[in-house]
């Protein structure tokens, strides 16, 4: 899944594994009611952030979503993410690079790693906003 490293030179040629999802209703009235009064959509984990983006890709409120997010994706959806730190070369690397920006993550990783922060699912978190373009 989303924890193996991606084996392949380009990154075209990865098979992203499938993913069910479904966003209930109410969550999108809840999320339209945020942006028209300003406000910055927070996704909690990685999956949060691939049902989001499928949705606003897709139009569809549930199904499997093969979306791989890397760097120079357009976000539609997530403005700020709050994730745990992921491991070297995975696709959630590539996620959060693509929403926070490459050198940002690799400064907040080289932070994390003199600090002693713990990595992986049960270490310590990160609140990572979207940098443009």
């Amino acid at each position: 899944g989303t924890f193996q490293p991606v084996k392949t030179e380009n990154l075209a040629e990865h098979k992203m594994h499938r993913e069910w999802y479904q966003v209930p209703l109410e969550n999108l009235a809840a999320l339209e009611r945020c942006r028209q009064r300003g406000g910055s959509v927070v996704a909690v984990g990685t999956t949060t952030v691939r049902t989001l983006e499928s949705w606003a890709q897709s139009g569809q409120t549930s199904g499997d979503t093969q979306i791989f997010i890397t760097p120079g994706f357009e976000f539609k959806v997530v403005d700020v993410l709050i994730t745990n730190f992921h491991l070297p070369k995975s696709t959630l690397m590539m996620l959060v690079s693509a929403l926070a920006g490459y050198e940002r993550i690799m400064a907040l990783y080289h932070h994390a790693i003199a600090q002693r922060y713990r990595f992986f699912s049960y270490g310590d978190a990160m609140l990572l906003e979207r940098q443009p373009g």
